[in-house]
């Protein structure tokens, strides 16, 4: 079967902007930040509005959602809900009046952790969630107060983690960095690179890729996700030619190191791009993540009148995995244009980067009549109006948008 580049907007990867409505760039997602404030009024009550209504709008667009809870945004208002208005802060400045509160408080600790179990309680395996950066602690939710020593101890940071472990099963979240004394080798926890395409790779330790490197966590790739954001410094003007990103920074050796699947960068959507750069900011869309394509497809043809017998094959041709367990269906499109369905059991997880995955099916008794079919294959996104997966293949949407046509096949009467 033809190989042909997958959408940039294939879901769950490439560029995203900050919540809004953009038409500048194909993307799949949207990133927001939001003030714990907005979330917590006591210890043990919630309020859920303000999220939903970001969550909704969004994905009111056809998009899903990657965000950010955070205490302390230099330069913005102070995010503690007010019922721990009594907890200690420290005075800052970060382009404003800023605050950074005692991590070490025992009130906020215990609201804290409150509020990461009623989180999981509520938005744990939305389908309007793509991925959920850990936040919480330090300058932006980034997990660091840099010049200033005002972080909470490893314990407590282990204590963070572990509760988003319990209360997170299916969403899956993403850290800053690893952090001295904390175990980060979670089977659902994968990283995000704030400052990628300037401080991701080299020699420095504290650089992103150094800094997994030096943990052990350099193969995290494989089975969790690496995202981020282009740094702002940058975004303007990455897809020059030359780029100026500092030197052995370069987008797309920063995306072949570090396997990454997303980056939030507004730059490319709110920019004026020349068709130059337009062009190469698709291909760095397109090579983040997974690519999933279909070499070959095979059908029994002595069982079709009473099965559908055969195999699909799959090559991931991307960086990364895809990394959620998304329903994969098996069609059949008649003359008339009418589809029937059969959920297989494969798991879209299996397909590894750089990696060819067999999957076999057998429907038995599929009660169709005599006549010419399409088989087809189609990943839906579990969100009612997301994008479905569609795959690199020059046959995607060729009869049917959203479906991959395998072959044609015929039950003789």
């Amino acid at each position: 079967m033809a190989y042909a580049a997958a959408p940039a907007d294939n879901p769950l990867k490439g560029f995203m902007p900050y919540a809004g409505s953009y038409k500048t760039f194909p993307h799949s997602m949207e990133w927001f930040y939001i003030p714990w404030s907005a979330l917590q009024t006591d210890y043990s009550t919630f309020s859920w509005t303000e999220m939903d209504r970001r969550l909704n709008e969004i994905a009111a667009r056809g998009h899903q959602a990657v965000f950010r809870v955070y205490l302390d945004y230099p330069g913005s208002a102070y995010g503690v809900p007010s019922f721990l208005a009594h907890v200690p802060k420290q005075s800052y400045s970060g382009s404003g009046p800023s605050f950074s509160p005692d991590y070490n408080n025992p009130d906020l600790q215990r609201a804290l952790l409150n509020f990461i179990a009623a989180f999981g309680a509520r938005y744990d395996g939305d389908p309007r969630v793509g991925f959920i950066t850990a936040g919480l602690l330090g300058f932006w939710g980034e997990w660091h107060t840099y010049p200033y020593n005002w972080m909470p101890p490893a314990a407590f940071k282990t204590q963070v983690l572990d509760a988003f472990e319990r209360a997170f099963p299916r969403t899956i979240i993403l850290a800053r960095s690893p952090q001295s004394g904390v175990n980060m080798d979670r089977p659902r926890l994968g990283f995000h690179d704030d400052s990628f395409a300037y401080t991701t790779i080299g020699s420095t330790s504290w650089y992103f890729w150094p800094s997994l490197q030096a943990a052990g966590l350099g193969q995290i790739w494989r089975t969790r996700p690496i995202g981020g954001e282009v740094r702002p410094e940058v975004q303007g003007c990455i897809w020059n030619d030359p780029t100026c990103t500092p030197a052995g920074q370069s987008f797309d050796l920063s995306v072949t190191t570090t396997h990454a699947s997303w980056m939030l960068n507004q730059g490319t959507f709110t920019g004026a791009l020349s068709p130059a750069q337009q062009a190469r900011a698709m291909a760095g869309a397109r090579s983040m993540g997974y690519t999933l394509y279909v070499p070959t497809a095979t059908l029994e043809p002595a069982q079709v009148s009473s099965a559908l017998r055969g195999t699909v094959t799959v090559e991931n041709r991307g960086v990364a995995s895809f990394f959620y367990p998304w329903p994969v269906l098996l069609g059949v499109l008649d003359g008339q244009g009418k589809l029937r369905t059969w959920p297989m059991t494969w798991d879209l997880r299996t397909a590894l980067s750089n990696a060819t995955t067999t999957w076999s099916f057998d429907v038995a008794g599929h009660g169709l009549a005599a006549g010419s079919y399409t088989l087809l294959m189609g990943v839906p996104n579990p969100m009612a109006n997301g994008r479905p997966l569609r795959f690199a293949n020059s046959a995607q949407d060729q009869n049917l948008a959203g479906w991959l046509s395998l072959g044609v096949f015929t039950i003789r009467p």
